[in-house]
């Protein structure tokens, strides 16, 4: 009986048995979510298809919700949150609010939030995108991104999402592990972006390559580009100065370069400064924290006085004037005053007095009947009087190209001496060749376009030709390098010709020089007289201490 009263037991757990099949029913919803999760683990095909999503995204000029959205098609599920940059509080300023009330209020605050404040301490290293907006219409104006390393998944992001930031001004990337494949990506991306976008930093980001010249290419818009803290070298320095300028190429969109914090010595130091002998729109130039010595210094200051042009240069000088000289001669007219009358009057009669095709009727007519000549002249009496109605005021573009024939005629006449004057005639031909280089700015200025400045006036002496110098540059920062007093006299010599120069009534008119150097805390002391006489020639054309002079005057005059 007992047997047969354990029987049950023994056969309720092969009840479950056919529970089997519960379990089965079990292995069934298991199955189920396998099918469900293997959508998660077929993303790949997937992946394949959703990058076209984000190319039929249209952004909405909302960088937070253009980012958001295109990092979620992407398939991301983690990515950095678009803030606005943090600014100071003005509170942090003082000292004596600072350390008397913070202090007594976070002490019990500290110890009751503990876990707040060390989840405050490290959000501050999350990866974020901060932006700077714009005060009146919350656009973004810069973009921020700091410490973690920017993909080219990512910059493909943003290849999308910042072509609808019309206010876009600035980019500053700070040690996001570049690469020299993804700089390439990002030089790329910035032509998608607004024409507003002008200043570019990349700072803590060594390339093995060290190609961040190829941000300076001809076709750049970049005006503003800072290179700190990249371990660039003499041989990174050398591709920069190259892209600077060279005999047939030149940057002329680049306003300032910052390489300080760098590894350029002298040799790099050379590359730059032959860089700078024919770029003509680089202001601003800081070299700080190198390692450049005497003959990096002697190089550069070079640059800031008249230097030898190498026999490369000439030649090349001599091609651009017999090159110019005849487009100047193909495009002049015929030298005759009655031909120029005659395009002046069909120019003025294109104005608004008569039609082109009924001024050639009217000369059809005078060819085939000789008979009429005296109604002809009437009718071309009529037609000067017109034409000095409407040059009287109506039509201010007609003066333009008899200024421009005056100045074609002018510049063909002088294109023959300049081929004299490689013969060594240069005493003679200097005015003329300072008269055809003004009158080229002038035309050049009209039609916007960049004289070489290989064909500025230039000086003869003993058979070698001397450019004036790069007299564009206004700063230059050489501050903690290797420079000695043999490198300061080199830099006086070009000061004090900026000086001369700048005094003179030629520099009424165009570029000054140097407004600012720096050159402190060099390998010489302090109290250096000829440290100190480059202080003295530099201070009264540096425009912070003659704004400090006329508040001074103005509350000396005022009291």
């Amino acid at each position: 009986m007992s047997g047969e009263a354990s029987a049950p037991p023994v056969v309720s757990p092969r009840a479950p048995r056919p529970g089997i099949q519960k379990s089965s029913g079990a292995v069934t919803r298991k199955g189920d979510r396998g099918a469900k999760e293997k959508p998660t683990t077929v993303l790949p095909p997937v992946g394949e298809e959703e990058p076209k999503n984000p190319e039929e995204y249209q952004g909405t000029g909302v960088l937070e919700v253009d980012f958001a959205e295109l990092c979620t098609r992407w398939g991301y599920t983690d990515f950095p949150k678009v803030v606005t940059r943090p600014r100071p509080h003005p509170t942090f300023v003082p000292s004596a609010s600072t350390s008397e009330k913070p202090t007594v209020d976070e002490q019990p605050l500290s110890g009751s939030c503990s876990f707040n404040s060390l989840e405050s301490k490290y959000v501050f290293f999350r990866p974020t995108i901060q932006v700077e907006l714009e005060p009146e219409d919350k656009s973004v104006k810069e973009i921020y991104i700091r410490g973690w390393k920017v993909e080219e998944r990512i910059l493909g992001i943003f290849s999308k999402c910042l072509t609808s930031l019309s206010q876009l001004q600035a980019i500053n990337l700070w040690k996001v592990g570049l690469t020299d494949k993804t700089l390439t990506t990002f030089i790329a991306l910035l032509p998608l972006c607004s024409s507003t976008l002008r200043k570019v930093s990349l700072e803590g980001n060594p390339l093995p390559e060290q190609s961040y010249h190829k941000l300076m290419a001809v076709d750049s818009t970049i005006a503003h580009l800072s290179l700190r803290n990249n371990n660039i070298d003499d041989h990174g320095a050398q591709l920069l100065g190259q892209a600077l300028s060279t005999l047939h190429s030149c940057n002329r969109t680049l306003v300032s370069l910052n390489l300080g914090f760098n590894r350029i010595g002298d040799e790099g130091a050379g590359y730059i400064a032959d860089g700078l002998r024919l770029n003509r729109s680089l202001l601003w130039l800081s070299l700080a924290h190198n390692r450049i010595q005497d003959k990096g210094a002697l190089k550069l200051a070079e640059v800031l006085r008249p230097f030898e042009l190498t026999h490369t240069e000439v030649v090349e000088r001599r091609r651009l004037l017999l090159e110019k000289g005849s487009q100047e001669r193909l495009r002049s007219p015929s030298t005759s005053r009655h031909g120029d009358s005659k395009t002046e009057r069909e120019k003025s009669q294109l104005m608004g007095v008569s039609s082109f095709a009924m001024v050639e009727k009217d000369k059809m007519q005078t060819t085939k009947t000789p008979k009429g000549l005296g109604k002809k002249k009437e009718k071309s009496g009529e037609v000067v009087k017109k034409e000095e109605k409407s040059g009287s005021g109506q039509s201010p573009t007609q003066g333009t190209p008899k200024k421009e024939d005056s100045t074609k005629t002018g510049k063909g006449k002088v294109t023959i001496p300049e081929q004299k004057l490689s013969k060594g005639k240069g005493t003679k031909t200097g005015s003329k060749e300072k008269r055809s280089i003004l009158l080229e700015s002038e035309v050049v200025g009209e039609a916007t376009e960049m004289v070489s400045p290989l064909l500025e006036p230039v000086e003869h002496r003993d058979g070698k030709v001397f450019m004036p110098g790069n007299r564009v540059l206004l700063h230059l920062n050489l501050l903690r390098n290797r420079i000695t007093e043999v490198g300061l006299e080199a830099f006086l010599t070009a000061v004090q010709y900026q000086a001369q120069f700048s005094e003179s009534k030629s520099a009424s008119k165009g570029p000054v020089g140097l407004l600012w150097l720096s050159l402190a805390k060099n390998c010489f002391s302090p109290q250096c007289p000829v440290y100190t006489t480059i202080q003295e020639l530099m201070l009264p054309r540096d425009p912070a201490s003659k704004a400090k002079h006329k508040e001074q005057a103005a509350v000396a005059s005022s009291t």
